[in-house]
Formats: C-alpha cells, sequence, structure tokens
C-alpha cells in the first residue's frame, strides 16, 4: 500500500562566502507526481529500516532549557563566565522564540502554512547548529504524507554523491544525485497520535546514531523533542523474553525454532510496512498455553518490567532470532540456531563445544598452520 503525500517541500543548507550557514528556501511546495512519490517513498523506506531510532514527544520549556544550559557542566573554570552568558543567551532565546511545537500547531491546515513551517523549522535547525559548533549542509527535507489512515510529517536532512554517466557519444556526464539510503538526519511526527493522544509522549521518533555521536546533540533539540522510550532496548528485551517464554511452555527444539522464525516474520513485515510491534498482535502468533489460558502477552504483563505495548523494530534484533554469536579472548563465533544439536555440540560442564564439518575455507587455514 502506497502512501498518500500532501504536502513536500525542499530547501537547500549551505555555507556562504563569509563562511556562514545559510538557508536557501523554496517558496513553493512541490507538485506531486510519480517522481515526488517515489522520492518520499524511497525516503520513508530509508527511515523505516535505519536501526536504533529513539521515541518521545515535544518537550517541556524548563526540559529545553535546562538542555541548553547544561552546556556549562563540562566547560573549563577559565571560561565559566563567557560559558554561562552564552547558555543565558540560548536560555532565554528558547523562552522567547518560537518553538517548532508552536510553528507545527495542531495540525498542517494547509499548503501555504506548510512552507512557512517548514522555512520556521530550518530556520531552527541552523539556530542548534550554531549553538553546537556544527556544520551540516545538504537539503531539508519536510513531507507531510498519509500511510494507513495515520498522518505523519517526515523531517530529514539529505546529502548529495556524484554519479557518472556515459552518454550516446561515449563522454562521461557527471551529476548530483540524492544520497537517501545515506540519510542519518530524520525525524517522523505521527500527527494522528499528536492531535488524539499526545499526552502518551510516543509521537516522535529519530535516528539516535551518527559515528558513536547522538542526533539529539542538535536533531532533537531543534524539534524539541525529548526521548520517552529507548527502541534498541525494547527490542533487545522482547527477544530476550521471547526465549524465556518459550522456554517455559515445554517445546521441542523445533517447535522453538519455528516460532523464532514467526517473530523473524513479524519483524520483517512490521520494518518493511513502518508500522510498530505490536506485543498482543505478536503474541497471537506464538504458542499458547491452553491450560493456564496464557500467552506472551500475559507472561509479559507479570515481569517486573514488562515492555511497552508498542514500539519500532529495529532490524539489529533479527540476528539473535537466527544465530548464536558471541566473541572474547581472542574468539569469535557465530552459527545458525538449527545447527546446535546437530553440527554442533555444547557441554556445559566442560563448557566446551564441539563443531561437526568445519567450513572448507577455515578447514584449509587450519591444514596450513599445523603444517607450519
Amino acid at each position: 500500500m502506497s502512501a498518500i503525500i500532501k504536502h513536500f517541500v525542499m530547501h537547500q543548507l549551505a555555507i556562504n562566502s563569509e563562511q556562514r550557514l545559510t538557508l536557501t528556501p523554496k517558496n513553493a511546495c512541490f507538485d506531486i507526481g510519480p517522481s515526488t512519490e517515489a522520492l518520499a517513498h524511497e525516503i520513508n523506506q530509508a527511515f523505516n529500516t535505519k536501526p536504533g531510532k529513539g521515541v518521545g514527544g515535544f518537550a517541556s520549556i524548563e526540559v529545553l532549557q535546562a538542555a541548553v544550559e547544561g552546556e556549562l557542566t563540562d566547560s573549563d573554570d577559565s571560561d565559566i563566565s563567557d560559558e554561562d552568558s552564552v547558555a543565558t543567551e540560548n536560555a532565554t532565546a528558547v523562552n522567547s522564540g518560537p518553538r517548532f511545537k508552536e510553528l507545527l500547531g495542531a495540525t498542517i491546515k494547509d499548503a501555504e502554512h506548510f512552507i512557512e513551517l517548514s522555512k520556521g523549522g530550518s530556520q531552527l535547525l541552523i539556530k542548534a547548529l550554531v549553538e553546537d559548533g556544527l556544520v551540516e549542509t545538504g537539503y531539508i527535507v519536510f513531507v507531510h504524507y498519509e500511510f494507513l489512515a495515520t498522518e505523519y510529517l517526515l523531517i530529514a536532512l539529505l546529502n548529495t554523491k556524484q554519479h557518472v554517466e556515459v552518454t550516446d557519444e561515449l563522454e562521461l556526464s557527471y551529476s548530483d544525485h540524492l544520497d537517501v539510503p545515506k540519510m542519518q538526519l530524520a525525524v517522523r511526527i505521527d500527527l494522528t497520535q499528536y492531535t488524539t493522544q499526545p499526552e502518551l509522549n510516543r509521537y516522535i521518533s529519530f535516528i539516535k546514531g551518527r559515528m558513536g555521536r547522538k542526533v539529539s546533540d542538535f536533531f532533537m533539540r531543534f524539534v524539541g523533542c525529548e526521548e520517552k522510550v529507548d527502541v534498541k532496548a525494547q527490542n533487545k528485551q522482547l527477544i530476550a523474553q521471547v526465549d524465556d517464554y518459550l522456554a517455559t511452555e515445554q517445546l521441542s527444539t523445533e517447535e522453538k525454532q519455528v516460532s523464532r522464525g514467526v517473530v523473524a516474520d513479524y519483524y520483517k513485515q512490521k520494518i518493511a510496512s513502518g508500522e510498530d510491534i505490536n506485543v498482543s498482535e505478536l503474541a497471537a502468533k506464538l504458542p499458547k498455553n491452553e491450560e493456564q489460558q496464557s500467552d506472551f502477552s500475559v507472561f509479559n504483563a507479570h515481569l517486573e518490567q514488562p515492555l511497552e505495548p508498542q514500539f519500532q523494530p529495529d532490524r539489529a534484533a533479527l540476528k539473535p532470532l537466527a544465530k548464536f554469536s558471541g566473541q572474547g579472548g581472542g574468539v569469535t563465533l557465530s552459527f545458525d540456531r538449527n545447527l546446535l544439536g546437530d553440527k554442533v555440540h555444547y557441554d556445559p560442564v566442560t563448557d566446551t563445544l564441539v563443531i561437526k564439518g568445519i567450513p572448507p575455507n577455515l578447514k584449509d587455514q587450519l591444514s596450513k598452520a599445523d603444517n607450519d
């Protein structure tokens, strides 16, 4: 099912001749056609498949001010007076200037409203970058769309990469293309949940990781978002709890493996569609204890720290469903789960693994090393 694109606009962030970060705005939305829809779909899919996203809601003025003033924490004593002055100015700006929440309003009314929202939001992004002393250039994209009866606003900063083509005259032609797969800065707001259930604080999702640095340093502050749910931790906890649940159900090794395959298929489906993992929905796909009339959702509810009812899927969670892996002491091991008890045998008493049928390339290396 494809999304319905309502508004789409793009502005450029670049460094001018005075070495300042400036905005070159587009004053009207793009006409919605096949090319626009294809690009919007590609951006949305890229966002859906990014691992390690965070979830939250709009932060209060007090939280935003504390985030700005918190810059003093790591400053040197010799610079404290200057830093304090800057932090005070920034905190004042948080209180007096427009916030993204105010720019957004309750809903996106029309194309004119959307253009003003995108321009104002872009200026807030520049402000956040300048405050952090960072430089990010590229194209900032604002997309308002509807998917599965839910309205979204997705904001992403895209860079370009150069492509080389061969013309009919066998000449080389160079052109710049948007590098959507490498997108690392993006945030998506569930407008439907924001207008109907804002108290849940689960309507904003964002990409967290970028070369070891949290996007929250400036991209979250630009939107005014406060993280509420650690999506990566939720996914890791779910996989661990599925294993614990299957262990209590007296299932055979084959039945457990089939159930893990069901979970993996469910994950892939949700990642592809951009929908959340729903614990109750997943529970209906797993074996149920008929005698006790309980299922995985009941098992989860009785835990000391139960899972959130819904959260975004993380592709990284698929790996432990299919493989055993670990490293330490100079040893790295990884093998498919279905090999345990067949080609791989574990003895917990002696803490040893016996592997039958060593991979040919590894066997060749071992044979050569034995002859040295």
